[in-house]
């Protein structure tokens, strides 16, 4: 049975963080929100639950399309290859924002990933996302829970997701009512920034 932890995004309880973190830690999956729709996350260090993320989402975990969530643009060196300015540009006018920037990955990716030659980056305007990560001290790793009905696409309220993922994951964090827009998705590696996903986030400042 999952349990419903209620944070507040203007003030997060450093108790409830504490909380998460020590469930990551050891493992845990969580959902919680982010600047767009509500995520489902674990502890990038952790084989064992990005497995677990990996048999929820019916794919094989080497070939998970899954999202780091970074604190901000300081973790980058820690997973991706060295940009040129205009990509940091792009990434410095947007970030933290509804984006997921894909990147050239480096060597120090996590062994599962290892033969990912791009990684999904995501610094969330969510200051309950923010303060989880930063409590952990790396990333974590992330993929968007849909649903099943095709009029909402994404749950948006913490109740209703609670009641869908109890037993499935530890921690569902009430952090209010969810946006049912993903984040937008924009590949850096090309030449030019090429938009794959149009989602919340404006393409204008690309």
């Amino acid at each position: 049975m999952a349990e419903l932890l209620r944070i507040y995004d203007e003030n997060p309880s450093q108790k409830h963080i504490n909380k998460v973190v020590e469930t990551l830690r050891n493992g845990g999956l969580i959902i919680y929100p982010t600047d767009t729709v509500y995520g489902l996350g674990c502890d990038i260090t952790n084989t064992t639950a990005l497995e677990k993320i990996a048999q929820i989402k019916g794919v094989k975990l080497e070939k998970a399309n899954f999202s780091f969530v970074c604190e901000d643009l300081s973790n980058l060196s820690d997973y991706v290859k060295q940009i040129d300015s205009a990509t940091f540009k792009v990434l410095k006018r947007n970030l933290p924002g509804p984006f997921t920037f894909i990147l050239p990955g480096n060597n120090n990716l996590p062994n599962v990933f290892k033969k990912k030659k791009t990684v999904g980056i995501r610094v969330p305007d969510n200051a309950i996302c923010k303060s989880i990560v930063a409590t952990l001290g790396n990333p974590i790793v992330s993929t968007s829970i849909y649903d099943e009905d095709e009029v909402l696409e994404y749950t948006t309220d913490p109740e209703l997701i609670k009641e869908k993922w109890d037993h499935l994951v530890d921690i569902v964090i009430d952090g209010g009512y969810g946006d049912n827009i993903p984040s937008t998705v924009v590949d850096l590696t090309t030449s030019q920034p090429e938009v794959i996903r149009e989602g919340k986030g404006s393409t204008e400042n690309l």
